[in-house]
């Protein structure tokens, strides 16, 4: 695929090219999808428990520089507090933890699903390639994402400005209020800046989305040579398919003349078709047909019936009725039950002939045939 051009990549990957790349790890990746999952998360956090979230760690802090003069001197009394502190101070912080490891988890599902592979952990050197890194830097690719960089800082350090801006008479009031009402307000004013900044990410993540989906569909655009050459691989070469059919009927056209030894009688054209049928009274329902053919086939099937001495009999309406609507083991149809049955009484009084002797019986030329059924005479 690495010598087609890039101009003759027209048409959209196939389904087998997107599941071969899925478990290749290739997919649609928004990096902005995951920083905006993580600032909204971790925003709404400390909006909703921002006192809870300072409360706890104030009294961490309060109580960590509260120590009496005992403790301060005895090393194993400190780390214990160190512990139980750090203890403390982490299950103070384990909701807005918890809280940003899902919006991580859970943000890259929005776009590709579930997807787990260690494909792209496999070494690849060819990525440590100079002219390749140039080539990605200066892409159309490197352009976007460096326009993504400019937008973000654009954003952040507008919002920064406006919080400032906005929130200056706030900031400067903090000096002056209780440690516990100053550190709240910062809370929800740090909140505030997160929930705002999420206000333009969002406008970078509706844009950055779409991109990555277009862009990941047309890196794994194929030529038409591609389509044709999975075509091949998935259905198999044309002439190999070929060749396989040709088998498969010589393999069914021998089981076929094999069959027609054992059958009880041959009914024929008498040259352009030749249909062999068999009866055992005891586990048949009607009559079966073993073989049939034309042209050089029927002629096949008359040579084999004389060499084992099948009787033949010339009905060429039946013949032709027989060959039309039957395949190979199937019942007879029971429209032609009666012309079948004369044929059959004709072939059950020659083998008595054949074993008593006697008066030989005369050949059926009169069979009668539904017009339906004959297709030189109605419609089959």
């Amino acid at each position: 695929m690495a010598d087609e051009n890039d101009s003759e990549r027209t048409e959209p990957a196939s389904p087998r090219r997107l599941e071969q790349a899925r478990e290749d790890g290739q997919v649609a990746r928004s990096q902005e999808l995951n920083t905006f999952a993580l600032l909204a998360t971790v925003g709404i956090s400390i909006w909703t428990l921002g006192g809870q979230f300072l409360s706890g760690l104030t009294d961490l802090m309060r109580a960590g520089l509260t120590l009496s003069a005992g403790d301060a001197f005895q090393a194993e009394q400190m780390a214990r507090l160190l512990g139980r502190h750090g203890a403390s101070g982490f299950m103070t912080i384990a909701p807005v933890l918890a809280v940003a490891f899902l919006a991580a988890l859970i943000a890259p599902l929005l776009l590709n699903g579930w997807l787990f592979t260690l494909k792209p952990l496999q070494p690849n050197f060819s990525r440590l390639d100079p002219l390749s890194g140039f080539g990605r830097m200066f892409s159309a690719h490197g352009v976007v994402e460096l326009a993504k960089a400019v937008a973000k800082v654009l954003v952040v350090g507008g919002v920064a400005a406006l919080v400032m801006w906005t929130s200056l008479d706030a900031l400067l009031s903090l000096s002056q209020e209780a440690t516990f009402s100053a550190a709240v307000h910062a809370a929800r004013l740090v909140g505030w800046t997160l929930i705002l900044m999420v206000g333009g990410m969002a406008l970078i993540v509706a844009i950055d989305v779409p991109y990555q989906l277009w862009s990941h569909h047309r890196k794994l655009r194929m030529s038409r040579a591609e389509l044709k050459r999975e075509a091949r691989e998935s259905e198999g070469d044309p002439q190999i398919k070929a060749r396989i059919r040709s088998l498969q009927r010589e393999a069914a056209r021998k089981r076929m003349m094999a069959a027609v030894p054992k059958a009880d009688v041959v009914i024929t054209n008498p040259t352009h078709y030749a249909v062999a049928l068999s009866y055992k009274e005891n586990s048949m329902r009607a009559p079966r047909v073993v073989a049939k053919g034309q042209d050089l086939t029927a002629l096949r099937i008359r040579e084999l019936a004389r060499q084992h001495r099948i009787p033949i009999v010339e009905a060429p309406p039946l013949a032709r009725a027989l060959y039309r609507h039957t395949d190979l083991e199937d019942e007879i149809p029971e429209t032609l039950y009666t012309a079948v049955a004369e044929v059959l009484a004709y072939v059950f009084q020659l083998r008595r002939f054949n074993r008593e002797g006697g008066r030989a019986p005369r050949v059926p030329d009169e069979i009668v045939v539904p017009p339906a059924l004959d297709p030189q005479q109605g419609n089959p």
